[in-house]
């Protein structure tokens, strides 16, 4: 016998998913999840938050990404399904500003088939970043340095 959800509960589980509808496309964490419905006043709890996104991530509805053990576990809205090979991606993590970019590339198909086929090893998109500097941030210094030649003259 089923028992029934409180209200609360359901109202809850309607906004977390409204909310994550208009985050296709890009990673959150749950700490962004509870400042939006802090933002707006709205009581979630913490614990709700994950316990709502872990049901959702074992049911395809969300991609849960561990980048690594110092960030918190990031999460994206897929919609009704896991993703498939034609929706894989590598992330890109600015080591400067924290940013998680979404990479999608055919050349690193090449790279998972190499692996593949002379090593045996499957490489794991869904796991793998690449670590670096985004572009925001490599430009950062060229551009403070240019208005430190403007404004001295130099």
């Amino acid at each position: 016998m089923e028992t029934a959800r409180s209200p609360y509960k359901t109202r809850q589980q309607e906004l977390l998913l409204s909310y994550l509808k208009s985050t296709r496309g890009r990673h959150f964490t749950v700490e962004d999840v509870r400042t939006h419905f802090s933002n707006k006043h709205i009581a979630i709890g913490v614990a709700t938050i994950y316990r709502h996104l872990e049901r959702l991530a074992a049911s395809g509805a969300v991609n849960k990404y561990i980048i690594d053990e110092n960030s918190a576990a990031c999460f994206e809205y897929m919609g009704g399904g896991s993703c498939s090979a034609d929706k894989q991606h590598f992330h890109l993590k600015c080591g400067v500003c924290g940013t998680l970019i979404h990479l999608k590339c055919e050349e690193l198909a090449l790279i998972q088939n190499h692996l593949l086929n002379a090593h045996g090893f499957v490489l794991n998109p869904f796991r793998t970043v690449f670590y670096g500097t985004c572009a925001g941030c490599a430009q950062a210094p060229r551009r403070k340095r240019a208005c430190v030649r403007r404004n001295t003259g130099l």
